[in-house]
This record gives C-alpha cells, structure tokens and sequence, in this order.
C-alpha cells in the first residue's frame, strides 16, 4: 500500500494496477481517461461530473438517489428499436436476433467499403480501428461459440484478436501488427458468422436450457461449463456494441475526406 499526499502524479500511467479500496480524496481527476476499468462499488461523494462521457455496461447506478440504469436501457431502447432483440429468451428469438445482426453488419460493411481501404486500419479516439473490430468479433466467436458451445479446445485464427485487458494465454494469437485486407477478414467473418447462424437454427428449447461441456486445455473462456444460452447471449451483445461503435468511428473516419 502506497499513500500519495500533497503529490503532483499528473499525466501518469497506470496499467494493469490493482487499485481496488483505494482513497481518492480532494483530488483532481479532470481530463482523465478511463479505459477497461472494473468499477465495482465504487462510491462517490461530493464529486463534480461535468462534461463527463461515459460508455460501458450500466447496472444499479445510482446518481443522486436515483437509479439511472432502467432509464438508461428505456433510452437506448428507443433510440435503437432492434435492441430490445438481442435479449431473446426463446430459440425463434435467437434466430431472429442473428437475423438482425446480419442485416445491420451487412450494412455497416457496405459503409466501411466507401472508405479508403488504409483508414479502415486507422484508429479513432484510441480505440481499434474497423478491421481490428472485426478480428477482435471473430475471437469473441471462436470463444463463446466454437470452444465453449461447440468443445472446440483450440479454434484460434492467427488473425483472432482478444479484448486488450486480457492477460496473454498460451495458444492464443494477439498480433497487433498485422494488416489484413478488409475481404481477407470479412472471408473469415463469414465462416464464423455461419457457425453461429448453425447454431442457432439447430436450436431447441432443450438445447438452448443446457450448459455446456467443459474444455480442457487454456484459453478462453475459462475451462468450465457455462450456459448454453449465457454463450449466445454474449456473442450477441459482442456483435451489437461493436457494431456501434464501428458506426461511431466510421462517421469519424467519413468526415476526414475532403
């Protein structure tokens, strides 16, 4: 445990730190940037947020004795009317949810075409750029569905791109340099997408209530056994997030040419 008082600790970095029960008082957090953070029970009291932008998974919070959460979603909800789908609860659901996601992507693609092939590689705001994006929902497929559903050990692409908090695991590819051609990685989103699409319309009310397997052998998700429909519901949250944010960064991208 360190006590920082009276420090001047602006500009710096902290990476893979445990700051968890950590005291933050009477400081000054302004222009800070918060990426991949667990902020679990944190508390606040006395805070000023002003300007503030915030984007991540919303539960039980509460600002000012209200809990903001419900009306977060309600918000989203109409802003998106195909959102409330990716919460299906029946096997005609999934596939209707898979349906959506389709439909959407196929779009969001047609859009990054327009693009100059090299900022399809650029990032924005920090974040992965739209070829990274697709990469990192390969993996998120290979995981959820090919390993964790489907017992596959080791279904890792060398272009298989995991979330950038994750600790490296043996077996797993993380290759930040590499620069795939967009119909290079949308020939194996394709393949995956169709392993998803097989599972989903093989789907029964039996199956969709089983847990899985578990998979021997690192990797992710961890070896155990998980439920079928958490696994599906997790590919589609994937699938729908970053797509928005593919959305946000391309109308970035967009508003660079001349």
């Amino acid at each position: 445990m360190a006590d920082f008082i009276g420090d001047d600790l602006k500009g710096s970095r902290f990476e893979r730190v445990d700051l968890s029960g950590a005291k933050f008082f009477a400081g000054d957090l302004s222009g800070a940037d918060f990426r991949g953070m667990r902020m679990s029970g944190v508390v606040m009291r006395g805070v000023e947020l002003v300007d503030v932008d915030i984007y991540g998974e919303i539960v039980h919070l509460t600002i000012n004795g209200v809990d903001v959460g419900p009306l977060i979603d309600a918000e989203l909800d109409r802003r998106h009317p195909d959102r409330p789908k990716m919460r299906p609860a029946t096997p005609a659901g999934f596939r209707e949810a898979w349906d959506t996601v389709e439909r959407l992507w196929d779009g969001t693609v047609q859009r990054a075409r327009r693009l100059d092939p090299a900022l399809l590689h650029e990032s924005v705001g920090g974040e992965w750029s739209f070829i990274e994006t697709l990469r990192h929902l390969v993996f998120a497929t290979d995981a959820w569905v090919r390993r964790a559903v489907l017992g596959d050990p080791a279904p890792w692409h060398p272009l298989d791109l995991p979330w950038d908090e994750m600790p490296d695991i043996p077996g797993i590819p993380r290759d930040r340099s590499a620069r795939p051609s967009l119909d290079t990685v949308l020939e194996l989103r394709r393949d995956r997408m169709s392993t998803v699409r097989e599972v989903v319309d093989g789907l029964t009310d039996e199956s969709l209530d089983a847990h899985t397997e578990p998979v021997e052998g690192p990797g992710w998700p961890p070896s155990r056994s998980f439920p079928v429909r958490e696994c599906l519901l997790c590919i589609l949250g994937e699938e729908w997030e970053h797509r928005l944010y593919a959305e946000r960064d391309l109308a970035a991208l967009e508003a660079r040419r001349p």
